[in-house]
């Protein structure tokens, strides 16, 4: 059974964009070296540390199947059905999908809950993993005891404000196992398995 991994961005006080959806430096790291790690968007390559590169190509190669929400599927414009880790995306949406989702997102699938998007993305990943790229899809995700692993790239920045990786935990406490740590220029890479 595919693995589920969650994974964002995050400055030091746990916001993962600011209160207007803007990540503002919580991406620079991407571009902030000179090890090109390929997308699967012919366009965009990432430059990151030498340390950071084998983490991000592993999160990209491996990945079989991303999950998102509809706000952040709106706000990037689906990726043009071409989602950076080159893997098909799985949409969380209670409005259903966009009028145009059959000519413009092919590769995308739509979905009523997170138990659905989860099922549907582990049969699209096959033996691969499956990342969850959205706050409150993660924190959904975390309550029904979907993940099995927290990723977090955290930044060197403080918000104040803003949209928080972690705030609604249903049963409180999540127990996670030790971190497996990378120490990236401009972020601290880190993996916590899930404790079940």
């Amino acid at each position: 059974m595919a693995k589920v991994l969650t994974h964002m961005c995050m400055s030091l006080d746990g916001f993962v964009a600011q209160p207007d959806d803007n990540p503002a430096e919580l991406f620079d790291w991407y571009w902030g070296g000179d090890v090109v790690v390929p997308s699967a968007q012919e366009e965009m390559s990432f430059s990151v540390d030498a340390t950071s590169a084998p983490m991000l190509r592993e999160l990209t190669s491996g990945c079989g199947a991303i999950v998102a929400g509809r706000r952040l599927f709106d706000q990037t414009d689906g990726w043009g059905d071409n989602h950076p880790a080159g893997a098909p995306v799985v949409v969380v949406t209670h409005r259903g999908p966009p009028d145009d989702a059959a000519t413009r997102f092919p590769r995308t699938t739509f979905t009523g809950s997170v138990e659905e998007a989860i099922e549907t993305a582990r049969r699209i990943a096959g033996d691969r993993f499956i990342t969850i790229a959205s706050a409150d899809i993660i924190q959904q995700a975390l309550n029904l005891g979907l993940v099995d692993e927290l990723c977090v790239s955290q930044v060197p920045v403080l918000f104040g404000a803003g949209i928080r990786y972690f705030s609604e935990l249903a049963d409180g406490h999540v127990m996670l196992d030790d971190p497996i740590v990378v120490q990236g220029a401009r972020a601290l890479h880190l993996r916590y398995p899930v404790r079940r």
